[in-house]
């Protein structure tokens, strides 16, 4: 197809446009479904169902004929057009809202970081209400986000600190003027904390709390490159069911 985009035989008009890659596999693969795969996966081994985007056919002269779209897909944080993360804990944060990285993942980060904590008139951290409803700190792990919330009186110190800073009944809330926002169970995040300092203490080393987080420069990741995966036209899978994406989210 010359126009680059689904023949007569697609599903819908929701058919995204064909990428280079997969119209080049269909014309070596003549007669089989070829899955787009969410470029946020690694490549490494068979992707999971709820990581392919959709499939294409290729029909017998090499040409794509139809769009199945996965009902099941989780589209990544680069495939909703979030910006990069600029931090380590923006992107387990990104990572764990959108099922492409462990929740656990999001409190060992931040065990290790520093935040810009917002002060309420008495000079403790600043109390809130998520979209949820739940009793909030919000703090932020990068100066991009404190910014965008706006001009608040804050104060930076390490989540070891802060953690033992946080109201009762509350829990701290990451980055609410980001992409997603995420609370942090304050029981899961003092575990982290606790088993950060015993591996600095088994190492001899100390953690830099923040080094990384609270640096205007640090950034996220790149991500790799969308792969293709090619099965002949009869067969098909089910998609399975992927991580919810955290409260209020």
């Amino acid at each position: 197809m010359n126009d680059n985009t689904a023949g007569a035989g697609a599903a819908d008009d929701t058919a995204p446009p064909v990428p280079e890659e997969i119209a080049e596999a269909a014309r070596l693969a003549p007669d089989h479904w070829l899955g787009m795969v969410d470029p946020a996966w690694p490549g490494e081994g068979e992707p999971p169902d709820w990581a392919v985007v959709g499939r294409w056919r290729s029909g017998q002269d090499g040409e794509i004929e139809e769009w199945s779209p996965n009902e099941e897909y989780r589209p990544s944080p680069q495939a909703l057009g979030w910006p990069a993360p600029t931090d380590p804990v923006d992107e387990a944060v990104q990572l764990a809202a959108t099922g492409y990285g462990p929740g656990e993942a999001v409190s060992r980060t931040l065990a290790v970081a520093e935040v810009a904590v917002l002060l309420a008139p008495g000079g403790g951290p600043l109390s809130a209400t998520s979209p949820d409803g739940a009793a909030v700190v919000p703090v932020f792990t990068s100066p991009t986000y404190l910014h965008a919330a706006g001009r608040f009186g804050y104060e930076l110190a390490p989540v070891h600190e802060v953690v033992d800073r946080i109201p009762e009944g509350h829990v701290l809330y990451l980055n609410p003027s980001g992409p997603v926002g995420m609370a942090v169970e304050t029981d899961a995040l003092r575990q982290a904390v606790e088993a950060a300092a015993r591996s600095a203490a088994e190492a001899g080393t100390e953690e830099v709390a923040g080094e990384a987080s609270a640096s205007p420069a640090a950034g996220g990741a790149d991500l790799p490159t969308r792969p293709v995966t090619a099965t002949p036209a009869g067969a098909r899978t089910g998609p399975e069911a992927a991580v919810a994406p955290g409260p209020g989210d």
